[in-house]
């Protein structure tokens, strides 16, 4: 073998040994990183991975049904300052300095928390501290605040040099106020879930989807990168009008406020469609005397009184068992049933019609004509009105509202204050859903307080009218229950909501009002029922030619002296002439519609 060939070998050798040793040093370097560094280069991986945080939806509005906003999530900040960053710490802080002042009086100028002095003082010293996160505004700032700033010199500089940042918060909030804010609802803090109303009801539509933040490391600072956008939350579109919502509420809040009562509820609903157009709830405050939103009354199943009376004659009469010209005698001493002794409010000795036993709402008229009727058989009085759709467990879209409660009664004396509104339970909602069906030619309509849900107001989804019920009565029953009900306000002589002496009640001259008064005494815990306390309503609906409205009143516990008439029924006439002189009133002359000018002058 040559010298030659022997170099070549040896030069193969070196390198194979170099390489050798080499790979042994790289695992041998694995296998002690492994073995003794392996938790310290774990905690350097951990600090790597990217901080991931949600992007919180923007939920959805809530409009009524001309588009106005009655819940709404509107952006507010937090305004911070690092004042860290090296920028404000070059040349001895000439950027700071040069631009403290007049960052002190345009926070001052805009937000107004503090003066400029104050501003200076804080953040100045927040600056020599070194502090990470000053909160420069005690109060979050709204979105045309935040604009005013972002003209700032030094903010305008962006955070890296300014090293203020602003952090936006949704809070929800409701521009008309307490206007139906039972219905509409509330959230649990400021970017939770609905708690109660169609916030409650349609809480995954209006929540969105949240999105992802990661913080990364970028340029030797962490900075926000998206990694998924938010999907923001749905509009729903409702079917109240704010203009009659607020003719509602103030005229219940007047009405109940003057009668000085425990609470009060109203709805107003468009006839043939069902939807609500208005719906208010109010009680007195036991802290100060005043009247809020609490409770929503309006599904709230309460003994209904004299309302229930125009249920029980329509089941009798649909039934076969009464005619509308039927008579009954009453008399001014208590009629005694049984155990039971019924009394009249307002007492007399003669003959009444089943019609005109309506009109002035005589206890014991309804009770003799429906023990007459269904003594022996009161489980087909209750399947009688449960076919008119009054038990429908699904009657609108607020969560909890109650069902009613019209259970097959035990004895006849039970069924006899049944024939008057005791011993059962609705809601006025369902107590309106059944009036509204009798001025609607006999269909029932689901009661609807949501038309549409939208993205970007394009409409998703929508909701039409629901039948519950396409004829609750025939129509001779139908035909003979509008002639009493007209009785009602009409019947100067016996009607409890017509006009007597000072007080016009229903009565209206601009718009032609039927509907029902209805008294219940209120039961006192440990006393029984109250001769001294009742719940007093009206539910009646006009124009009565041709309805466009139903309404309900009603309004628990008033001073003395009470009637259903003067308290309730006056508040619906008030409603029903600015509800008819808002939206324009019609009245039909050989079955066309004319505008009425007398309410348009």
């Amino acid at each position: 073998m040559s010298d030659e060939q022997r170099n070549t070998i040896w030069r193969f050798a070196m390198i194979f040994i170099v390489i050798f040793l080499g790979f042994c040093a790289v695992i041998g370097k694995i296998i002690y990183i492994q073995a003794v560094e392996r938790d310290q280069w774990m905690k350097v991986a951990e600090k790597q991975v990217p901080t991931h945080k949600p992007i919180p939806a923007t939920r959805g509005n809530i409009l009524d049904c001309n588009g106005r906003l009655l819940a709404s999530s509107m952006p507010q900040y937090y305004m911070y300052m690092d004042t860290r960053v090296e920028a404000l710490h070059l040349n001895n802080g000439r950027l700071f300095l040069s631009h403290i002042d007049t960052l002190a009086l345009d926070l001052a100028r805009i937000v107004g928390d503090h003066s400029a002095e104050e501003y200076k003082t804080r953040i100045v010293k927040a600056y020599r501290k070194g502090e990470k996160r000053l909160k420069v505004c005690d109060h979050r700032i709204n979105y045309l605040q935040r604009q005013a700033l972002m003209q700032n010199k030094l903010i305008k500089r962006g955070k890296i040099k300014s090293g203020i940042f602003f952090e936006d918060q949704h809070r929800r909030i409701k521009p008309y106020g307490l206007l139906a804010s039972r219905t509409i609802g509330g959230i649990y803090g400021e970017g939770g879930h609905g708690n109660s109303g169609l916030e409650k009801r349609f809480d995954k539509e209006l929540s969105g989807v949240d999105g992802l933040s990661s913080v990364q490391k970028i340029g030797g600072r962490y900075e926000p990168i998206t990694v998924e956008e938010a999907q923001d939350g749905l509009d729903i579109v409702t079917t109240i009008d704010a203009n009659l919502q607020d003719i509602v509420e103030q005229a219940l809040l007047r009405k109940t406020a003057e009668r000085n009562a425990k609470w009060g509820c109203c709805i107003l609903m468009e006839t043939q469609t069902g939807y609500i157009r208005a719906i208010a709830n109010i009680d007195r405050s036991k802290e100060d005397g005043q009247y809020y939103e609490a409770q929503n009354h309006a599904v709230q199943r309460v003994e209904p009184g004299s309302t229930f009376k125009t249920i029980a004659l329509v089941a009798a009469l649909d039934d076969g068992k009464i005619r509308i010209n039927d008579t009954v005698s009453v008399s001014r001493k208590p009629w005694k049933y049984f155990t039971v002794q019924h009394t009249d409010a307002h007492p007399m000795d003669t003959l009444l019609t089943v019609r005109s036993a309506l009109a002035v709402s005589s206890n014991i008229a309804l009770a003799k004509l429906i023990t007459r009727s269904y003594e022996g058989s009161a489980k087909k009085f209750v399947k009688r009105i449960a076919k008119m759709g009054l038990t429908d467990s699904v009657y609108c879209e607020i969560p909890g509202a109650d069902k009613a409660r019209i259970d097959v009664p035990k004895d006849t004396v039970t069924l006899s204050k049944m024939s008057y509104g005791y011993s059962v339970e609705l809601s006025p909602m369902q107590i309106l859903m059944f009036y509204n069906a009798i001025a609607n030619g006999g269909r029932m309509v689901r009661p609807m307080l949501v038309t549409a849900i939208q993205q970007n107001g394009e409409v998703v989804r929508s909701f039409r009218p629901e039948i519950v019920k396409s004829s609750i009565c025939s129509n001779r029953t139908l035909h003979d229950i509008q002639g009493a009900l007209h009785d009602v306000v009409w019947d100067n002589h016996l009607g409890t909501a017509a006009a007597k002496l000072w007080s016009r009640k229903a009565q209206s001259n601009l718009v032609s009002i039927a509907g029902k008064t209805g008294t219940a005494q209120l039961i006192i815990p440990g006393h029984g029922y109250s001769g001294k306390h009742h719940r007093m309503t009206f539910v009646g609906y006009f124009p009565e030619e041709h309805p466009h409205y139903t309404c309900i009143c009603m309004i628990e516990d008033p001073q003395f002296p009470y009637d259903a008439g003067m308290d309730c029924g006056s508040t619906v006439r008030v409603i029903a002439e600015r509800t008819m002189a808002y939206t324009g009133c019609y009245v039909y002359q050989d079955g066309v519609r004319v505008l009425d000018k007398r309410n348009n002058k």
